[in-house]
């Protein structure tokens, strides 16, 4: 052993070393983190045509989100730090949204939309109500949304619900029967089983589509051709949204 290598000496040398391996490590994360945290900016890119201003605009915006949805090549845009900025100041979506609560529907993954693009409003089976209402009419007449869509969807369990609560006559738990109610109107009785629930989903965009378009202020708007409001539907099967005339 070499004189001046000490026991002192061995043990400050090895500490040196765990110092030097701890600055090490905490350098990779550092470095770690810095990379995950500029991962969405490259992954979610800026919109690349201007945001739509009128209905077939939106309308087109929408179509296209749903294609790449469909086709798996989403590109997530309006997620980055300077669009986080930019939203602090205000917003300016271009269609309104009203779907359902599924959580296989969301409107901004279907349509390959992100944040300021939509404003959705969400209940089981589309259904209106006064807070519903009042939220569509916030985003037509205060911030000139030119867009609103009934986005319905294959398979939708409120309607289900309506359709069996029709059949048996037995009352649905607490604040369902609600939901039931107003969804039971547009029953399609002429067809059975899985057929009747499935016409009865589209029976039901068209009256919540039609109900928002004779609202006399939406009504107005429409009128002016200021504002569309259509009726869609979302198919489980197939990731497409199509028109419901």
């Amino acid at each position: 052993m070499n004189s001046e290598d000490t026991p002192l000496r061995s043990i400050r040398r090895a500490l040196g070393r765990r110092s030097l391996l701890r600055g090490g490590f905490a350098g990779a994360a550092a470095l770690g983190g810095a990379a995950l945290a500029a991962a969405p900016a490259s992954a979610a890119p800026r919109r690349t045509t201007p945001r739509p201003t009128t209905a077939a605009e939106a309308l087109r915006e929408l179509a296209a989100g749903n294609q790449r949805w469909r086709t798996y090549c989403e590109r997530h845009p309006d997620e980055t730090p300077a669009v986080r900025q930019s939203l602090i100041s205000g917003q300016h979506p271009f269609a309104v949204v009203l779907g359902c609560i599924d959580s296989r529907v969301p409107p901004e993954l279907v349509f390959d939309q992100g944040l300021g693009d939509l404003m959705t409003v969400r209940t089981a089976g589309e259904v209106l109500d006064e807070a519903v209402l009042g939220s569509v009419a916030y985003g037509v007449l205060e911030l000139g949304i030119p867009l609103v869509v009934v986005l319905g969807h294959q398979s939708c369990g409120a309607v289900k619900a309506a359709v069996q609560a029709d059949l048996s006559g037995e009352e649905l738990p607490a604040h369902i029967q609600y939901l039931a109610d107003q969804i039971s109107p547009y029953i399609d009785r002429t067809k059975e089983g899985d057929a009747r629930v499935d016409s009865t989903i589209d029976a039901n965009i068209r009256a919540v589509r039609s109900r928002l378009a004779a609202e006399p202020d939406l009504a107005s708007k429409i009128a002016s051709g200021q504002l569309a409001v259509v009726g869609a539907r979302y198919e489980l099967t197939t990731q497409l949204v199509h028109r419901i005339a």
